[in-house]
């Protein structure tokens, strides 16, 4: 995956970058590394391995692994735990709340387990964040600003 962008900040080994967003951004696994900017623009963080400057033109390239591998940690953990969540709250909740509907506890404890995921994942993206391999990579200068 490929955006053409222009450097907006520099911070240390990252530049912000802000990119026009295109239609397949509402579908993004990665669309968590940028934030709305303005209409049809964002702001994306990469690492500068090119020495952009402010003002720069830049080809910004996604891993394919890394990719693959937040797609499966945001949509594929989250979808696992709602499940687990509610056939555990099904059969394990029961005892403990005789007068709740089965269906209830279920769902209860599904989107539960759904939610406490999505947490531990932020908590734990916090650790991985200031590492430079997952994250874009500014490749070329493309016009210098």
């Amino acid at each position: 995956m490929e955006e053409i962008g222009v450097v907006k900040e520099i911070n240390g080994i990252k530049a912000l970058i802000i990119v026009r967003k295109k239609g397949t951004c509402d579908s993004c696994s990665g669309s968590s590394l940028c934030e709305t900017f303005g209409v049809g623009e964002a702001i994306m963080e990469a690492f500068n391995k090119v020495d952009a400057r402010v003002g720069d033109t830049v080809k910004v390239v996604f891993r394919e692994s890394t990719y693959l591998k937040g797609t499966i940690i945001v949509y594929g953990i989250p979808s696992l735990m709602l499940l687990l969540g509610a056939m555990l709250g099904k059969e394990y909740l029961k005892p403990f709340f005789p007068a709740a509907d089965p269906e209830l506890l279920s769902a209860a404890a599904g989107f539960g387990l759904f939610a406490f995921t999505f947490l531990v994942l932020k908590l734990w993206s916090k650790v991985f964040e200031p590492r430079k391999e997952y994250m874009p990579i500014i490749e070329e200068i493309i016009n210098r600003g």
